[in-house]
């Protein structure tokens, strides 16, 4: 069973930055695969970055590329998301979500595949 906590959403300008940190309670975290997804209003949810169990591998939406960064601490049971140059269309409630996997695989960008989330922090961009 994993717990996850989102937090570091705010109101920022746009081309600001903020970096939203997702801490993991439970066992195994360095066994998870961590991702974040986000859901805008009147929108689905959709994939925005993903980070294999031993941080070596990371994806990206091609909204966000070149812009976000993903990161872990197996140390701190935390996984990060550096948002930089911050466009209104980032706005949206950002999720963080543990899968438990050692494949690397399409299932990666699948929400359906990951067990735990969080309960999701408001990220608000101002023009």
């Amino acid at each position: 069973q994993v717990q996850l906590v989102e937090s570091g959403g705010g109101l920022v300008q746009a081309e600001g930055s903020l970096r939203l940190s997702c801490a993991a309670s439970g066992y195994g975290f360095s066994t998870y695969v961590m991702g974040w997804f986000r859901q805008a209003p009147g929108k689905e949810r959709e994939f925005v970055s993903v980070i294999s169990w031993s941080g070596g591998t990371q994806y990206y939406a091609e909204s966000v590329k070149g812009r976000f960064a993903v990161s872990r601490s197996d140390a701190k049971n935390t996984v990060y998301l550096q948002m930089n140059s911050l466009k209104p269309e980032d706005t949206a409630v950002y999720y963080c979500a543990a899968q438990q996997t050692r494949a690397y695989g399409g299932h990666w960008f699948r929400q359906d595949e990951y067990r735990y989330w969080g309960q999701g922090t408001q990220v608000t961009v101002s023009s």
